[in-house]
C-alpha cells in the first residue's frame, strides 16, 4: 500500500495532499515546483480559438475574481476571468469534459517550460460587465497552470491559485496512520534483524548471503547454487549482498514525526461528517479535523453536488455556483460510494488471488525449470560420455585390426627372407663346389661327376621360378578408415522429438452441424513444445458403433458430408508426430439436422435445364425431358419434399422421384434403372422404372398443384401425393440404397422445391389405381 501513499513528484510519502482536476493526488509544496505560468506567445490568442481551446476558470469562479484579492500560492499573478454571464454560460456544460474543465492532454510545445501546453483563460462571452471591466487587464497579466505529473493533463489555476484546489484530508490521515504503524512495528524490532534465505528448506532458514536485483529474492549459499547458478539465463542477473538491517525505532520514530506533523490538518469544525466512525475516528490519541469548505472556511460539508462530484457546505447551495446543479445528502452518497469501491474491490481482489496463484504457478515453473535443466545436463553429459566410451571401444577394436594386419605381414616377410636366404645359401655353396670341380684337370674323374652336377645346377636355377624374387606381400596398408559419416553425424548431432503429441483441443465454438455435415476445429494446447506432424479424425457411424478414420492431414478444420440425417455422431482427434500417435481428445457429439434442406444442383443437372430462385426454381429449354437431382443424398430415415407446379402449358409429362447419381440426365425419368419415378399429366399418372409403366392412377396435375414425395428409407418404400391426397398406392418397394432427390421436365413446365419438411400425418387415403 505504500506506494500508493507517495507522491509521483518527490517520491515520498504525501505532505499536504491535494486533490488535481484529473483526480490524482500531488504534494503541496511539490505542485508550487511544477506549476507553471502560460507563455506569453499563449495570451494574446483571437477570443475564437481560446474559446475553442477550453475554459481556464471552472463555472462561477470568474465572477468572484473582481472581489477577491490574488492568492499569496499563486505563482504568477491574478488569473483573467469573466463576470457572472460567463458563470451561468459554463453551468450549462459538463465540469469534467476537456473543454471547460480546464485540463487536457496536449503535444508537447516548447514554448512551455515542462513540454506540455498550457490551457489559456477563455474570456467570459460578450455582454458581459466585469469581462468589460478587466478585459484590458486580462490580455497583459499572465495566467498559471499545473500540470499533473501522472496523466500529463494541464489543468489552469484560478484566482485562489494552488488553494483552490480541494486538499485530500481522507488520504492524509491514512498517511499519519501508516506513519504511526511503522513507526509501532520498528519499535517492537528495535534489534537488528537478520536477512533470511527466502528458498530454504531448513528450518529456521539460512543467512542469506546475495540479493538477485532482478528476481529480488534473497538466497543463501546453497539456495543460490541450486536455485540461482551464474549461467544460462541466470548470466545477466546481477548478484549484490542483501540489504543492511533496518535502523532502531527510536530515530526512525524521529525522522518520522515531522512528517506526520507537517501532514495534520490546520482546520476543522464542530460538525461531525458521515466519516466520524471510520477514518475520522481518533488517530494516535489526537482527534483529527474535518475538512470544511475552501470557499466558506468556517462550513463544513453536508451535501454532495451530483453535477460537479464534489462535496459542499449549505452556502455554496445559496449563495455559490451550485445553486442549480443537483444535490444529495453527503451521508447517503457516502454510503452509495462505499458500496461502489467495495463491489470494485471484490473484482479486483478476485483478481489479486488469481496474480499471486499464477505467481505461485510461475516460482514453480522457475524451480522445475532448474530441475529439469540439471537433468537434462546430467542427461546429456550421460549420452555424450556413452558416445565417448563407445567411439574408445570401436577405437581399441580398430588398433587390434591394425596390429594384426601388421603382424601378418611381417611374418609374411620373414617367412620369405627365411626360405630365401636358405636357398641362397644352398645355392652359393653348390656355386663353390662346382667352381672347384672346374679346377680340377682330371678328365675322367670330372666325367664321372659331371653329369650329376649340370642335373644339380639346372633343378637349382629351376627352383628359382618367376615371382620367388618378388615380395609376397605390401609395405603399405590396405586399411582405409571412413569417418566422414561419423564427423557428419557428430556435428549434426542434436536434440530430437521424443515425446509423443499433446492431446489437441477440440474448439467447440466453432464445431457445427449443417444438414447432414458435420465440421470440427480443433487446436494444439498452448505452451507446448512438441511437434505435431498431423492429426487423425475419427467419427462413429451415427449408431454408436465403432469409430473409423475420416480425415488424416495437417489442418485443424474439417467438414465431413454424406451423413445420415437426424443422427448423432461421435467424433474425436489425436495428434501424431514421428516419435508415434498422442492421446485421444474428449469426445464431441453432433446431431444431424432432423429434415433435409437442399435445392437443385446445377452441377449435375443437364445442360438445358434452368435453375432459378436460389436453385429452389427449375425449367428447361428444350422440348425434351431433360433431368436435375437436388444436392442431398439419403441412405436411412423418413424424408418428404414437394415440387410445386409453377408453370404448366401443353399438356406435358413431368417426372418426379428418386436416382442414383449416376442416372441418364437426357431422358424421362424412370426409363432406366437407375431411376424411381412417377410421371404424371392432367388427367392421370404412372409408375415407371426400367421402363416400365406400372399403376396408372387417375388424376393429373396443373398450374398450381403440389407434388409430395414420401422415401421411406427405415420401410423402403416410395410413396407419392398431389395435392395432399396419396396417387396411388404405394409406388415401389424393397427400395434400398444411396437416393438422390430427382425430376425431369421440358420447357413447358416449370416447378418450385420446398424442402426441409415434416413428414405429414393427416396425408388423405389414396387413389384407386385404372387400368
Amino acid at each position: 500500500m505504500e506506494e500508493e501513499l507517495k507522491c509521483p513528484v518527490c517520491g515520498s510519502l504525501f505532505r499536504e495532499p491535494i486533490i488535481l482536476p484529473c483526480s490524482h493526488n500531488v504534494c503541496l509544496p511539490c505542485a508550487r515546483t511544477i506549476a507553471v505560468q502560460t507563455p506569453d506567445g499563449e495570451q494574446h490568442l483571437p477570443p475564437p480559438l481560446l474559446h475553442s481551446r477550453g475554459s481556464g476558470l471552472p463555472a462561477g469562479a470568474a465572477a468572484a475574481a473582481a472581489a477577491a484579492p490574488p492568492d499569496h500560492e499563486t505563482p504568477a499573478g491574478p488569473a483573467c476571468g469573466g463576470g457572472g454571464g460567463g458563470g451561468d454560460h459554463a453551468d450549462k456544460l459538463s465540469l469534467y469534459s476537456e473543454t471547460d474543465s480546464g485540463y487536457g492532454s496536449y503535444t508537447p510545445s516548447l514554448k512551455s517550460p515542462n513540454g506540455v501546453r498550457v490551457l489559456p483563460t477563455v474570456p467570459a462571452p460578450p455582454g458581459s460587465s466585469a469581462a468589460a471591466a478587466r478585459g484590458a487587464a486580462c490580455c497583459s497579466l499572465p495566467s498559471a497552470s499545473i500540470t499533473c505529473p501522472q496523466c500529463h493533463r494541464s489543468a489552469s489555476l484560478d484566482h485562489r491559485g494552488l488553494r483552490g484546489f480541494r486538499r485530500n484530508r481522507l488520504l492524509e490521515a491514512i498517511v499519519q496512520r501508516h506513519q504511526q504503524g511503522r513507526g509501532a512495528a520498528q519499535g517492537a524490532s528495535a534489534v537488528a534483524a537478520v536477512a533470511v534465505c527466502q528458498l530454504c528448506d531448513r528450518t529456521p532458514p539460512e543467512p542469506a548471503a546475495t540479493l538477485c536485483e532482478q528476481c529480488d529474492v534473497l538466497y543463501c549459499a546453497a539456495c543460490q547454487l541450486k536455485c540461482h547458478p551464474s549461467r544460462g539465463p541466470f548470466a545477466k542477473h546481477r548478484l549484490v549482498p542483501p540489504p543492511p538491517p533496518p535502523p532502531h525505532a527510536p530515530a526512525e520514530a524521529a525522522s518520522a514525526s515531522p512528517g506526520a506533523a507537517q501532514g495534520a490538518p490546520s482546520a476543522g469544525g464542530s460538525c461531525k461528517s458521515p466519516g466520524a466512525t471510520g477514518a475520522g475516528a481518533a488517530v494516535g490519541g489526537a482527534a483529527r479535523k474535518y475538512p470544511t469548505c475552501p470557499d466558506h472556511e468556517m462550513e463544513n460539508y453536508s451535501m454532495y453536488c451530483v453535477s460537479c462530484r464534489a462535496p459542499v457546505c449549505y452556502l455554496c447551495l445559496e449563495e455559490g455556483r451550485h445553486g442549480k446543479h443537483e444535490v444529495k445528502p453527503l451521508g447517503a452518497m457516502w454510503k452509495q460510494h462505499k458500496a461502489q469501491l467495495s463491489q470494485a474491490l471484490n473484482g479486483v481482489s478476485d483478481k489479486a488471488k488469481e496474480a499471486k496463484e499464477f505467481l505461485v504457478q510461475l516460482k514453480n515453473i522457475l524451480q522445475q525449470i532448474q530441475e529439469n535443466g540439471l537433468d537434462y545436463e546430467a542427461c546429456l553429459v550421460a549420452q555424450c560420455d556413452a558416445l565417448v566410451d563407445a567411439l574408445t571401444r570401436q577405437k581399441a577394436k580398430l588398433l587390434t585390426k591394425v596390429t594384426k594386419e601388421r603382424e601378418h605381414k611381417l611374418k609374411m616377410v620373414w617367412d620369405q627372407i627365411n626360405h630365401c636366404t636358405l636357398k641362397l645359401r644352398q645355392s652359393t655353396g653348390l656355386m663353390e663346389y662346382c667352381l672347384e670341380v672346374i679346377k680340377e684337370n682330371d678328365p675322367s674323374g670330372f666325367l664321372q661327376i659331371s653329369d650329376a652336377l649340370i642335373k644339380r645346377v639346372q633343378v637349382s636355377q629351376e627352383q628359382w621360378v618367376k615371382g620367388a624374387l618378388e615380395p609376397k606381400v605390401s609395405a603399405e596398408f590396405e586399411l582405409t578408415l571412413d569417418s566422414e559419416p561419423l564427423l557428419q553425424a557428430i556435428h549434426q548431432l542434436d536434440f530430437i522429438q521424443m515425446k509423443l503429441p499433446p492431446v489437441p483441443l477440440l474448439q467447440l465454438e466453432k464445431c457445427c452441424t449443417r444438414n447432414n455435415s458435420v465440421t470440427l476445429a480443433w487446436r494444439t494446447p498452448p505452451f507446448t513444445h512438441s511437434t505435431v506432424d498431423g492429426y487423425i479424425l475419427e467419427l462413429d457411424d451415427g449408431d454408436g458403433g465403432q469409430f473409423r478414420e475420416v480425415y488424416v492431414g495437417k489442418e485443424t478444420l474439417c467438414t465431413i458430408d454424406g451423413l445420415h440425417f437426424n443422427s448423432t455422431y461421435n467424433a474425436r482427434v489425436k495428434a501424431f508426430n514421428s516419435s508415434g500417435v498422442g492421446p485421444y481428445s474428449k469426445t464431441v457429439v453432433l446431431q444431424t439436422s432432423d429434415v433435409a434442406w437442399f435445392t437443385f444442383d446445377p452441377n449435375s443437372g443437364h445442360r438445358d435445364i434452368i435453375l432459378s430462385n436460389d436453385n429452389q426454381t427449375a425449367t428447361c429449354s428444350s422440348y425434351d425431358d431433360r433431368v436435375v437431382l437436388g444436392t442431398a443424398a439419403f441412405s436411412k430415415g423418413v424424408h418428404y419434399w414437394e415440387l410445386h407446379v409453377d408453370r404448366y402449358d401443353s399438356h406435358p409429362d413431368p417426372a418426379f422421384g428418386v436416382a442414383r447419381a449416376s442416372v441418364g440426365k437426357d431422358m424421362m425419368l424412370g426409363k432406366d434403372d437407375k431411376a424411381w419415378a412417377m410421371y404424371v399429366d392432367n388427367n392421370r399418372s404412372w409408375f415407371m422404372h426400367c421402363s416400365s409403366h406400372t399403376n396408372r392412377t387417375e388424376g393429373g396435375v396443373c398450374k398450381g398443384a403440389t407434388v409430395g414425395v414420401l422415401l421411406d428409407l427405415n420401410e423402403h418404400t416410395l410413396t407419392f401425393f398431389i395435392n395432399g391426397q396419396q396417387q396411388g398406392p404405394t409406388a415401389f418397394s424393397h427400395v434400398d440404397g444411396v437416393f438422390m432427390p430427382a425430376l425431369s421436365l421440358n420447357r413447358n413446365v416449370q416447378v418450385t422445391l420446398h424442402t426441409g419438411l415434416e413428414v405429414p400425418t393427416n396425408l388423405g387415403r389414396p387413389k384407386l389405381s385404372g387400368n
